[in-house]
């Protein structure tokens, strides 16, 4: 009879186990993941929330929660994880699953970008965090310690979030948490090369808890950013995507020789990068894009009707068929910029011929770039020592720097039948722009574009170097 007992309770035992799981992997208790990893004692979670709505880590509302804490003897939690989604990614999956993370972990962990900007989490929420601590509150002052991040968007909502993360190197406060990724966006590269997916999961709803058990515990590892600086004639309206912001007006370094004149006076833009920065024809066919995105909204109600717009955009801009009327000849990037590099531990700037054919330019940190394709290719060792160059990595210091003839190019490229045509590796860089026959040009950094406007009798700059801090990543995979 006991065998009998043993052997229904092995079966059970399997079965239960069978429905634990999905195809993806096994199923977490919600209760578990709450009470293992996320949820942070109510008094902290609380003075947090009230401190980024009151934008004072000092507030009234908050000093209550402070006042009451010895009375809770509170244990921080294992691994406290805070949330930022862009509700507005991923079409209709946003909403859901933003009430999804809402119902896992609780409203005050998990914070809408469109609601709650991640520099105010930053400058409040961990400063709440931090003046507890500085007051002898054990509790929170691990839970700063464990603190890790998850971003719930495209490559250009991770971005952001890292760089307010970064502010801390800034100010000397650390640790800086670590960022994991769920992916949201159309073509989500960040997401891809720290191996949390290329799109957000079809089996998303169990996914979503393997996913914050993962970040929780997963190693880390470092990524490298990119400082960029636009310098141009004043007077000149500039239409600024979110990741560049306008910034004290300073001449460019005057160290180089240059072709145009230097402006009377100057008006100076500043952002941040951790993918790529692009010049050219790609950089034109994302602004229409983005405008037409813009526009009627409508048309684009998820990664894949983004891409088939996109692609279908990208026909009509000449970056495939060039229009009769225009010389093809002048269409290449030549004709307007001069490129300067620093090679990795050299001080001396290098002026770097660009083929004629080059219709656009691309500084690449990752290995993925257009939903996970690696332009720079495998180049072999031979090859490598031939040009001086080294193998790329996410950390290196370096950017690999290439170009694109045309449409059909990059098609193939994409397609890894080819390679990009390989123009540099470098530490820093330094693009030279004159419109001559030219009266704009366009770029873009990590999926942002904006249209350049160009003046022939004066240059406009464009200075890429690393910050000297790194971002901190959760290795999804």
């Amino acid at each position: 009879m006991e065998r009998g007992k043993t052997r229904v309770g092995v079966r059970l035992s399997w079965i239960d186990s069978i429905k634990r799981c999905s195809l993806s992997g096994i199923s977490i208790p919600k209760e578990e993941l709450r009470r293992k990893i996320t949820i942070m004692p109510d008094y902290l979670r609380f003075a947090i929330r009230d401190s980024i709505a009151s934008k004072d880590i000092d507030s009234s509302s908050a000093k209550p929660h402070y006042d009451a804490v010895h009375a809770h003897n509170d244990v921080a939690a294992q691994s406290p994880l805070v949330v930022f989604i862009n509700s507005k990614s991923g079409g209709r999956h946003g909403p859901e699953l933003k009430s999804r993370l809402q119902d896992l972990m609780g409203e005050e962990q998990v914070f809408d970008l469109q609601n709650v900007r991640p520099n105010e989490f930053v400058e409040y929420g961990l400063g709440c965090l931090e003046k507890f601590a500085a007051n002898g509150d054990n509790c929170a002052k691990e839970t700063r310690e464990r603190l890790r991040i998850v971003v719930a968007g495209g490559d250009g909502t991770v971005g952001w979030v890292l760089g307010c993360l970064g502010e801390l190197h800034k100010n000397g406060r650390n640790p800086i948490p670590p960022t994991a990724i769920i992916p949201l966006g159309t073509g989500n590269d960040l997401s891809r090369s720290f191996g949390w997916g290329g799109s957000f999961p079809f089996s998303w709803r169990a996914a979503i808890k393997r996913t914050l058990d993962k970040a929780t515990h997963a190693p880390t590892s470092r990524l490298d950013s990119w400082n960029l600086v636009v310098s141009m004639p004043s007077g000149v309206n500039l239409e600024t995507p979110h990741s560049l912001k306008k910034t004290e007006e300073a001449f460019p370094n005057q160290d180089l020789e240059i072709q145009g004149k230097l402006p009377e006076k100057v008006s100076c833009y500043q952002g941040v990068f951790y993918n790529y920065f692009s010049i050219g024809m790609d950089a034109q066919v994302a602004y229409g894009f983005h405008h037409l995105r813009n526009e009627k909204p409508y048309l684009a109600q998820g990664p894949i009707s983004n891409k088939m717009i996109y692609s279908g955009y990208s026909c009509k801009q000449g970056w495939f068929f060039t229009p009769c009327m225009a010389d093809p000849g002048l269409r290449g990037l030549k004709n307007i910029l001069k490129l300067h590099v620093k090679r990795l531990n050299s001080s001396e700037w290098e002026l770097v011929p660009i083929p004629s054919s080059v219709r656009s330019i691309v500084a690449l940190n990752l290995h993925s770039y257009a939903s996970g394709r690696n332009p720079w290719g495998k180049p072999k060792p031979d090859y490598m020592e031939k040009k001086g160059f080294v193998e790329a990595n996410a950390d290196d210091g370096i950017l690999e720097v290439f170009g694109f003839k045309q449409g059909w190019h990059a098609s193939f490229v994409m397609v890894e039948l080819i390679s990009a045509i390989h123009i540099a590796q470098a530490a820093a860089i330094r693009f030279e722009l004159r419109g001559g026959a030219w009266k704009q040009s366009f770029m873009q950094m990590d999926g942002e574009p904006w249209k350049q406007p160009l003046k022939n009798e004066c240059s406009t700059f464009v200075d890429i170097e690393r910050v000297p801090f790194r971002s901190v990543m959760i290795n999804g995979g």
